[in-house]
């Protein structure tokens, strides 16, 4: 699907075709949307890029046009095996317009196409790309608040469980937290080097939101390892309570078992087809059911007295 977009009077406005100073939007584009696109003499690299999963942050100029690459967290859904990954998002710069390719319709972009992020003009292009980048790393931060929410819920829900099914709920989060770490370095990486080579030094306004956006991104690595760690070592607490209910769970039903075996002891005696001490006596049973619930009654006190059962 390709969009245009251009800043007008009323705001962000969608146009029928590219037009100087206009904002292309490229989301997962089908063959003959990049037939297209290559019409516009974009290096077919700098299209292709961007729709890999796999591909890292980095910049790269070729023939008058520039591609910056960067990963942005995306929400697959609470029923994935990874909720929270990432994925790339590409941005084109010549001199006439600015172009995002994407191969998932991202919240970041409905939120721009909306015209909610306020001072947003596409003739302003490096400006563009510094609130792009600005919104990714507060992205990062307000998902890492949603995995927190979840894994305090989780945590609840470990204190008194004996089975694997929420440990494995919190190995997917962890799962989550490595992606945001490994693209959250490797997005300051490109930042920097944005940085060092004065891309954003035509106006001050513009170096002054790079800095912004650089410092709202380390903010984000060290919450994003701060989660890690604290979720790493709760998993390994959480791991040997499991353990410790399980063997809790045992000691009492040994316990259970020895004290329901001494009533069961005696009565089988006194089931033997031979001869036994008081069988001629009326209220031998009465006795061994007496006898047997005393003992049962005694070793229950003292398993109890000993935190046994």
């Amino acid at each position: 699907m390709i969009t245009y977009h251009k800043s007008g009077d009323q705001g962000l406005e969608i146009v029928g075709e590219v037009v100087k100073n206009c904002w292309i939007n490229v989301v997962d584009p089908t063959p003959d949307e990049i037939a297209y696109l290559r019409t516009l003499e974009i290096p077919p690299e700098f299209i292709t890029y961007p729709l890999d999963l796999d591909e890292r942050p980095r910049v790269e100029k070729e023939e008058g046009y520039t591609l910056i690459l960067l990963r942005i967290p995306y929400f697959q859904g609470p029923g994935a095996d990874i909720p929270y990954t990432t994925i790339p998002l590409g941005m084109v710069l010549n001199g006439q317009w600015i172009m995002t390719i994407c191969r998932n319709d991202h919240r970041l972009l409905q939120e721009f196409a909306a015209g909610k992020v306020r001072g947003l003009a596409t003739a302003k292009r490096n400006r563009f790309i510094l609130h792009m980048l600005l919104f990714a790393a507060n992205s990062y931060l307000g998902y890492l608040r949603d995995i927190n929410k979840i894994v305090d819920a989780l945590e609840d829900q470990l204190q008194m469980s004996m089975r694997n099914k929420e440990l494995m709920g919190l190995l997917k989060y962890q799962k989550s937290l490595v992606y945001f770490t490994t693209a959250l370095k490797a997005n300051e990486l490109m930042m920097e080097r944005l940085h060092r080579s004065g891309f954003f030094r035509v106006y001050p306004d513009d170096e002054d939101l790079l800095e912004d956006v650089i410092t709202e991104n380390q903010q984000a690595i060290e919450m994003t390892n701060i989660a890690s760690n604290i979720l790493s070592s709760m998993m390994d607490a959480f791991a040997s309570i499991i353990s410790n209910n399980m063997n809790i769970v045992m000691k009492f039903l040994a316990a259970i078992t020895i004290v329901l075996t001494l009533p069961t002891l005696i009565t089988s005696f006194y089931g033997m087809n031979v001869r036994v001490p008081l069988q001629e006596w009326p209220y031998t049973s009465w006795l061994i059911l007496v006898a047997s619930l005393v003992m049962a009654a005694v070793v229950a006190r003292i398993f109890v007295k000993r935190d046994w059962m």
